[in-house]
């Protein structure tokens, strides 16, 4: 009767959300498009709930071909909805852990999603993936065709990265097909990742694009001999370390050397002796381990007008876990001067910092 009244008068006698999805699934049953689009702008002025949300996401399924198109805009809205609701991932996992699949996808999907690394957010699928499919044959298929592309595999750490080729619940075609291209973008130079993350073939699923990690991700070359040996590179932006005034700090994602965790830290600090703000870098061990080590370190970053990486402090140390060692100001200059329009240490808005470390296991007393 509704969809007669709206047929004839364009009017409807009760806008409520249930009324309004009941009428858009009899006007897509008899294919009355214009209904479908006026349901589905006035559902996207009402109050969503995350129920409602779950809905309006499988109506582009549920439609017929020809009105999918009319409900694409609703469904968006609705993916919107749960992606900002579900930002603060770890905040909210359980309910995260409990979502149905067009949830967890939507959440996925969402560029700003607060959360450690995309580590951690491989394990967040794994774990839905286990309770949701918890056969291994439709827990791999779901994996393969819906939930791995949500999963940004070359902004991971290489060292997950190798525990996904062992990992049984992908497919091992899919493992390596994954794997190889996060190693191929790893190893391309800053710009022609920033080129790959904004192409046309990649943006739909923005696999290459960074989210707002808590961890910053970084490169690591990793040398055996004469010496256990790494260099690690971190890359920052301009607004990144703006952000960071007057008191703030920044960590980037562990690496590993002979065994141990280590993490980089980039700071905004007070110089100890001139009492004015800079940026300071350190370098600090995980507390997991018994192990000591004493570590000769070098801090470098890219500098203008060459581009080259210029050393700017280099020491050694003998970590204990949980203990970190730096230079509080890094490149001898105030905080406003650091982060000026003219600062030589900002190339095309990036800040590019290298880390050298050579670790030698200490002798027992």
């Amino acid at each position: 009767m509704d969809l007669l009244t709206f047929m004839y008068g364009n009017t409807l006698s009760s806008p409520t959300p249930t009324a309004l999805l009941d009428l858009l699934m009899a006007a897509d049953k008899f294919e009355v498009a214009s209904c479908i689009r006026y349901c589905s702008r006035l559902l996207q002025d009402q109050p969503m709930t995350c129920e409602s949300a779950f809905l309006y996401l499988e109506l582009p399924c549920k439609c017929n071909v020809s009105m999918a198109e009319a409900v694409q805009p609703l469904a968006d809205a609705a993916k919107k909805f749960l992606a900002a609701s579900f930002k603060d991932i770890t905040k909210f996992l359980e309910e995260v852990l409990n979502l149905p699949l067009a949830g967890i996808e939507a959440v996925l999907s969402n560029d700003d999603l607060q959360i450690a690394s995309e580590d951690a957010v491989f394990d967040i699928v794994l774990k839905w993936a286990r309770i949701h499919y918890p056969k291994l044959e439709e827990r791999r298929e779901i994996l393969g065709s819906r939930l791995s592309r949500h999963i940004r595999f070359p902004l991971m750490s290489c060292r997950k990265l190798r525990k996904i080729l062992t990992c049984n619940d992908f497919d091992p075609d899919l493992a390596s097909k994954v794997v190889i291209e996060a190693l191929l973008f790893k190893s391309e130079p800053p710009y022609r990742q920033r080129s790959l993350a904004v192409d046309e073939d990649n943006i739909l699923f923005h696999r290459f694009v960074e989210r707002s990690y808590k961890y910053r991700p970084v490169k690591i070359l990793e040398l055996e001999t004469p010496r256990p040996q790494c260099i690690v590179y971190l890359e920052l932006r301009r607004e990144e370390c703006s952000n960071l005034y007057p008191a703030g700090k920044v960590y980037s994602q562990a690496f590993h050397l002979g065994g141990q965790g280590f993490f980089l830290s980039a700071h905004c600090n007070m110089d100890q002796l001139s009492q004015f703000s800079c940026f300071g870098l350190f370098l600090g061990m995980q507390e997991k381990g018994s192990g000591s080590f004493a570590v000769d370190y070098e801090f470098g970053a890219r500098t203008k007008p060459t581009e080259e990486y210029v050393s700017k402090y280099k020491g050694n140390y003998k970590f204990n876990g949980g203990k970190a060692v730096g230079y509080r100001n890094l490149f001898g200059v105030q905080w406003s001067a650091f982060v000026a329009e003219d600062s030589p240490y900002f190339i095309n808005g990036i800040l590019h910092l290298r880390s050298e470390l050579t670790i030698r296991p200490t002798t027992r007393d």
